[in-house]
C-alpha cells in the first residue's frame, strides 16, 4: 500500500515543471521540487489542464487575477494523487478532478450549503499557483474520486460507458459542472424551454445539460460553425443572435410550440461572456422567466432593470459550482449523456505560449487540455 508523503512509484521525488506568468502575455516555463503537502492536502500529478477564456484575460491583462508576482495559471485540472499529508493517505493512487473554486467549508455560506458564495474561496490559477504544470497541490477536502468506492485503477483506464479517457475529464472543473450549476439553480425541468445565448466552450455542454434533463433547447450564437454544432448536440433550434429582436422573440414562441413545451416562462442561460449576449439575453426574458448569467466578461451592458420587476422575471449568477455536484456532472459524461469527445482536443503543454495565443485567436473549435 502507498504510504503519505511518499510517490506512488517510491521514488520520494517531486520534481515538476510548468509555465509562470511573470507579466502581460509573458510566460517562463520552470522547473522545482514541490514541497511535502500539507495536513489535509495532496499533490497530483497533473493529466491535464482545461484553457479558459479566464486564463487568457489574467494572461493578456484585462483582469488582474489575486496573486501577486508570478502565477501558474490554469483551474480545470485532472489527475492523479501522487502523494498525501498522513491524514489523507488513503488517496494515494486515486483519480481525481480538482474543483476550479475551493470553498473554506466554514463561513456562514458554506455552512448554509452556498458554496459558490464562499467567502474565502481559492481559485487555482488565481488565488495560488494552479494547473499549467506537472504538479498541484490542492486540499483533499474537495476533490472528486473518479472511482468513487471501488479500489484506484490505472492513470489510463477508461471513464465510464463513454470510454473518457483522464485528461478529457479535466474540462468538467468549470467548462460541465458551472453550467450544471446554473440549470440546478435555474430548477429547470423536463417540458421547460432552455435558451442557450453562445454556445462555445461553455455552452456546448450547458446546451446538453439542458437537453439531457428534458428540456427543449434553443441556441443562440453568431457564428455558423457554432450553430451547426448546436444542431448535432441536439438543439430544438438554432437562430442567428444577429437577427432583430423582434425575430429572435418570434423563433422563441416558435420553437416552443413545436417542442412541445409546456411551460410559458422561459430559463434563458447567458454563456457568450460577451457585452452583445448579456444585453441579448436580458431582453429575451418573458414573463416569470429566469436569466443565469455563467458567462464573464469586464464590459458593462447596457439593460433595463425594471423588466425583471414588470415581468417578475428572476435573474442569478453562479461562481462555478459546488463542489459537491462534481459526481453528477461526472455520471452524465461517463455515461455518454453528455459527450465530451468531440468538444476537446489535446496540445502539449511544453508549447503553453503557442498554444494559448492560437486560443486567444480562436484557431481551435474544441476546448484545449493542455498536457504535461
Amino acid at each position: 500500500m502507498a504510504l503519505a508523503n511518499q510517490s506512488i512509484d517510491g521514488s520520494g521525488r517531486r520534481e515538476g515543471w510548468g509555465w509562470e506568468m511573470v507579466g502581460p502575455r509573458q510566460l517562463n516555463r520552470y522547473s522545482r521540487t514541490a514541497e511535502a503537502p500539507r495536513p489535509g492536502h495532496v499533490l497530483v500529478k497533473v493529466a491535464g489542464c482545461g484553457v479558459c477564456h479566464t486564463d487568457l484575460g489574467y494572461l493578456h491583462g484585462d483582469v488582474p487575477p489575486k496573486k501577486k508576482g508570478p502565477l501558474v495559471l490554469g483551474h480545470e485540472a485532472s489527475g492523479v494523487v501522487l502523494e498525501a499529508a498522513d491524514d489523507v493517505a488513503h488517496l494515494v493512487g486515486r483519480r481525481v478532478i480538482v474543483p476550479a473554486v475551493w470553498p473554506c467549508g466554514q463561513c456562514a455560506f458554506c455552512k448554509s450549503d452556498r458554496r459558490t458564495a464562499c467567502t474565502r474561496s481559492i481559485m487555482p490559477g488565481n488565488d495560488v499557483d494552479g494547473a499549467f504544470a506537472s504538479l498541484l497541490e490542492a486540499p483533499a477536502e474537495w476533490l472528486c474520486d473518479i472511482d468513487g468506492d471501488g479500489p484506484a485503477q490505472p492513470e489510463d483506464s477508461p471513464i465510464g460507458h463513454a470510454q473518457l479517457a483522464l485528461w478529457e475529464v479535466s474540462v468538467l472543473a468549470d467548462a460541465v459542472t458551472t453550467p450544471l450549476q446554473a440549470v440546478k439553480r435555474a430548477h429547470l425541468k423536463e417540458g421547460e424551454l432552455a435558451v442557450v445565448v453562445g454556445v462555445g466552450g461553455v455552452g456546448s455542454f450547458g446546451l446538453q445539460i439542458a437537453r439531457a434533463l428534458g428540456a427543449t433547447v434553443v441556441a443562440i450564437d453568431v457564428a455558423p460553425e457554432r450553430l451547426e454544432l448546436a444542431r448535432t448536440l441536439g438543439a430544438h433550434a438554432v437562430l442567428d443572435g444577429r437577427e432583430p429582436l423582434k425575430a429572435l422573440r418570434a423563433a422563441l414562441k416558435d420553437a416552443a410550440a413545436t417542442g412541445g413545451v409546456r411551460h410559458e416562462s422561459y430559463k434563458v442561460f447567458e454563456m457568450s461572456g460577451s457585452k452583445a449576449g448579456q444585453e441579448l439575453a436580458f431582453s429575451l426574458l418573458n414573463r416569470g422567466g429566469h436569466l443565469a448569467v455563467v458567462g464573464f466578461t469586464p464590459e458593462a451592458p447596457t439593460i433595463r432593470l425594471s423588466n425583471l420587476m414588470a415581468l417578475d422575471a428572476t435573474a442569478a449568477g453562479n461562481w462555478g459550482s459546488d463542489p459537491a455536484i462534481y459526481g453528477e456532472a461526472l455520471s452524465l459524461v461517463a455515461t455518454g449523456a453528455v459527450q465530451l469527445k468531440p468538444l476537446v482536443r489535446r496540445e502539449p503543454l511544453a508549447e503553453a505560449p503557442r498554444v494559448l495565443e492560437a486560443v486567444a485567436a480562436h484557431q481551435f473549435r474544441e476546448r484545449v487540455v493542455l498536457i504535461p
